[in-house]
């Protein structure tokens, strides 16, 4: 009688705060769960929740209108990796020496999420792709991974994750660990791009990365069919095991979807038969990634734990050039630092803890995942160290309508400084700007420096102080 007394005040108490503040209390002990979805090279244009009327995407936009929906979402880079390094971080990826795709790792002085949550008592796991260094000294794996290297050797384990399923970069997204010998050129497949999942009878041979959960022996078990679900068959019985043991979890979920090469099956090629075959595997794949993430929301609810789960959803970066992802009604795609090389799909769901059917439409960065659960979950950090992210708690809450702080990006010689309004980007050459008025002129079509010189100058002035304390060489 005790127990159930208690349940019915802490019940009382999150009602009387939700009609209060529109917001309830987090989870009882004080720990929600924590999913943090990323997918690669989606473009902003490529879910329905963005208005894309053609991909199918139910499970995503079931889960976006359920939450809260980001206006202005923004990766911390304009390719993968680095965005990656800001997710777990909160800072920015030159910061923490990860420029770029392929150039540095993932440093065991940073101080993650993923240590955070472990130190406060969290299951940890990563699945899907890693790129924030090699996973094994011992083969030739993927992009950098050679016999004897360790000078970029990086794993989850080492970086506060209990359990991995990983890669280090790109995989085909059917039959993950497989390329066919031959493709139907004619219809645009190639080995760059993709191609039609292989049937029985064609040849085939390895593509060359592989998953790994520990550095030596790759996986082999298991590893067919849609590259998602293989991801997802490997989330859902960690989801469970928490769950059973009563521990709250930290899931990180990287899909490799939908970078090239894509691949997809007849089932998920077919519901988009008056396509091309190019967009039919490329539709395709998005569609069946998103398949899985309602496997993912269902299991959540048949564990009573979907209400209590806070899931954050985004892409690394703009879409990938000559591909039919869309970047929205905004310039330039992956590689850029324009709007469409950075602005990406976002949102946040917790239906116990956000007030979810809105939008938002101040500007926020991967950069602040860490410093808005540190503040949520109420984690120790050090005081004087530097993070370039910002605690998003009030503008979720509505308590705040704009962002206080401004979001700086570097990617090789670009260089862009955005606030709730303007952008300051530089040209090719790095050292002159453009300014635009992302409200008026979400598109970058009109550049206003020449009329707001005074506005170009403060900013530079803002960008060159916040440059100024990184460690690493920064160019331009």
């Amino acid at each position: 009688m005790l127990l159930y007394n208690l349940v019915r005040v802490r019940l009382f108490i999150a009602l009387v705060a939700f009609l209060v503040t529109g917001c309830t209390q987090p989870h009882p002990s004080g720990q929600p769960n924590i999913i943090l979805i990323m997918t690669d090279d989606l473009g902003w244009g490529d879910v329905g929740f963005n208005g894309n009327d053609v991909i199918q995407t139910p499970h995503l936009d079931q889960l976006a209108a359920a939450g809260i929906v980001f206006e202005r979402f923004y990766s911390a880079s304009a390719v993968c990796s680095p965005t990656r390094a800001s997710v777990l971080t909160g800072r920015n990826p030159i910061r923490v020496g990860v420029p770029t795709a392929n150039q540095g790792h993932l440093r065991e002085e940073e101080i993650t999420l993923a240590e955070l949550v472990q130190e406060a008592g969290y299951a940890t796991g990563h699945f899907g792709k890693w790129h924030l260094g090699t996973l094994t000294t011992t083969m030739r794996d993927s992009n950098r991974g050679r016999v004897g290297d360790s000078s970029h050797f990086s794993i989850p384990t080492q970086h506060g994750f209990d359990v991995y399923f990983s890669t280090e970069a790109k995989v085909p997204t059917y039959d993950p660990m497989r390329k066919p010998v031959a493709f139907d050129t004619l219809n645009g497949e190639s080995l760059r791009y993709g191609w039609a999942a292989i049937q029985q009878e064609q040849p085939t041979e390895a593509y060359g990365t592989h998953y790994f959960t520990h550095p030596g022996q790759p996986e082999t078990e298991h590893l067919s069919g849609d590259n998602s679900k293989v991801i997802m068959d490997r989330v859902l019985p960690f989801i469970t095991r928490s769950t059973e043991a009563s521990q709250p979890f930290f899931a990180v979920v990287w899909f490799h979807t939908p970078h090239l090469p894509v691949v997809a099956d007849s089932a998920d090629r077919t519901m988009y038969s008056t396509h091309s075959h190019e967009e039919q595997i490329y539709y395709g794949t998005i569609t069946a990634m998103d398949t899985q993430v309602g496997r993912l929301r269902q299991h959540l609810a048949e564990l009573g734990a979907l209400d209590d789960t806070m899931i954050w959803f985004a892409s690394d970066n703009g879409p990938e050039r000559d591909t039919p992802g869309s970047a929205g009604p905004f310039r330039e795609r992956k590689r850029s630092l324009h709007e469409g090389g950075v602005r990406v799909p976002a949102f946040v769901s917790w239906p116990a803890g956000i007030e979810g059917n809105t939008s938002l439409s101040a500007p926020a960065v991967t950069s602040d995942y860490l410093p808005t659960l540190v503040e949520y979950l109420g984690l120790p950090y050090p005081q004087d160290r530097i993070l370039d992210g910002m605690s998003l708690v009030d503008i979720l809450k509505g308590d705040q309508t704009e962002r206080s702080e401004p979001i700086g990006f570097l990617f090789g010689e670009k260089q862009s400084w955005v606030d709730d309004r303007y952008k300051l980007i530089s040209k090719d050459d790095g050292q002159t700007y453009e300014l635009y008025d992302l409200i008026e002129d979400p598109g970058e079509s009109i550049d206003i420096s020449q009329e707001h010189p005074e506005r170009v100058e403060a900013m530079r002035e803002a960008f060159g102080e916040w440059v100024s304390g990184f460690r690493f060489q920064v160019s331009g």
